[in-house]
């Protein structure tokens, strides 16, 4: 059977065995989910089969951080890691299929995200032209080569040639998994970056509202790191912020990021709040006199639980509830905050049967599904995109 032919014997297969896999803007890890899926679009139906989180080691992730900022990285950098990263996706993949007890035989499509190491959702104009660009790296074609498994990958880029921002990605995943017909619901991920995806009850594609809320755990883990000189990577369940004060002064200069009041569809990343960014809050954070590290962290992480509250004030219709996900879900001291300050129920994605590490590594899985059912898959209202298009590239093994 020719590639083609066996691409072809997938889509037509009654249910498809997909490996998905993550990695997220924090580089905490790898997410790795196998599952089950049938069906595409709202008639998906999906059965976790097994899930795992991977840590990156130690020099692959300095590397990784190495590349977000444009004066450490480098075009040699950037080409090696990228087929570095694929041989690391393949090592974790074939160690996870191990790890379950599954034959590789039995998987029929491998979803990977790759590592993001810049997104740039602003037209750039070089000449006569102008562009949005993203780009994800760990090379699918190297994935592909070491598992013999056929793969789906690069799903962000097809969005921005159709005109939009290439994220948030999740949205149409996230109408799939949770769409109502008598709850207004708000999906809040809180990853490195914070994003929400807004279904109204008993909504249609075209009124899921999706954008980047701001900052989620990007910058109280560099806060963290800087504060510890770096003997903690982020505020375990939320402990330092718990025990430390809002600082209001520093609060509301946080609030004045342009980025929080920009109207959607917005999305944003290390470019606007990453090392540099970091710099000018320790900067005021000593102007205004907040020395205590625990009080930094409070009020560091209670701009990212008032960020996503202005934005629900400002660019959401009723919620019924807050679906809560990502390693936020795990911060103490932001789920405290944010029940404290709304008034509806917040549940997390484990109240729907989706564990929280699976959550992602899912969505790339259904996103490949509907890649290969031939199905659209982005949502132009959230991502700005002139039309629905169909993301990702299919890589035969």
């Amino acid at each position: 059977m020719n590639p083609i032919e066996k691409i072809c014997h997938i889509k037509a297969k009654e249910s498809r065995n997909i490996i998905g896999l993550m990695s997220g803007t924090s580089v905490d890890g790898v997410s790795i989910v196998f599952v089950k899926v049938s069906g595409y679009g709202l008639n998906t139906k999906f059965n976790i089969i097994g899930y795992k989180t991977y840590p990156y080691p130690k020099e692959l992730k300095d590397k990784i951080f190495e590349l977000f900022n444009p004066s450490t990285s480098t075009v040699d950098k950037i080409c090696i890691m990228n087929f570095i990263l694929g041989e690391f996706y393949s090592e974790v993949i074939l160690r996870f299929i191990d790890d379950i007890n599954v034959s590789k035989e039995d998987i029929d499509v491998i979803a990977s995200h790759g590592q993001t190491i810049y997104h740039l959702p602003n037209p750039v104009e070089v000449g006569r032209y102008s562009s949005r660009s993203t780009l994800q790296i760990g090379e699918p074609s190297v994935i592909a080569e070491r598992t013999g498994i056929t793969v789906i990958a690069d799903f962000r880029p097809r969005d921005i040639a159709a005109g939009g921002q290439g994220a948030p990605i999740m949205a149409y995943v996230d109408y799939i998994l949770f769409r109502s017909e008598n709850k207004s619901r708000a999906i809040q991920n809180i990853g490195g970056i914070a994003n929400v995806t807004y279904l109204p009850k008993g909504c249609k594609l075209n009124k899921v509202v999706a954008f980047d809320t701001g900052p989620g755990n990007m910058v109280i883990d560099s806060i963290v790191r800087y504060i510890t000189k770096g003997k903690m990577e982020y505020d375990i369940n939320g402990k330092l912020a718990l025990s430390g004060e809002v600082n209001p002064k520093l609060l509301k200069w946080l609030m004045s990021h342009p980025f929080i009041k920009r109207t959607p569809p917005k999305t944003t990343g290390r470019e606007e709040f990453g090392k540099n960014y970091v710099r000018k809050v320790i900067r005021k954070a000593k102007e205004l006199g907040v020395i205590k590290p625990s009080d930094l962290v409070a009020t560091i992480t209670a701009f990212t639980v008032e960020s996503i509250l202005y934005s629900y004030r400002k660019f959401l219709g009723d919620v019924d509830e807050i679906i809560l996900g990502g390693g936020g879900a795990y911060n103490k001291a932001i789920v405290t905050m944010l029940k404290e300050r709304i008034s509806v129920p917040v549940k997390m994605h484990k109240d729907f049967g989706i564990p929280e590490q699976a959550k992602e590594p899912l969505g790339m899985a259904i996103l490949a599904n509907e890649a290969l059912m031939g199905y659209p898959n982005n949502v132009p209202n959230a991502t700005g995109a002139t039309r629905r298009v169909i993301m990702g590239k299919i890589i035969p093994p």
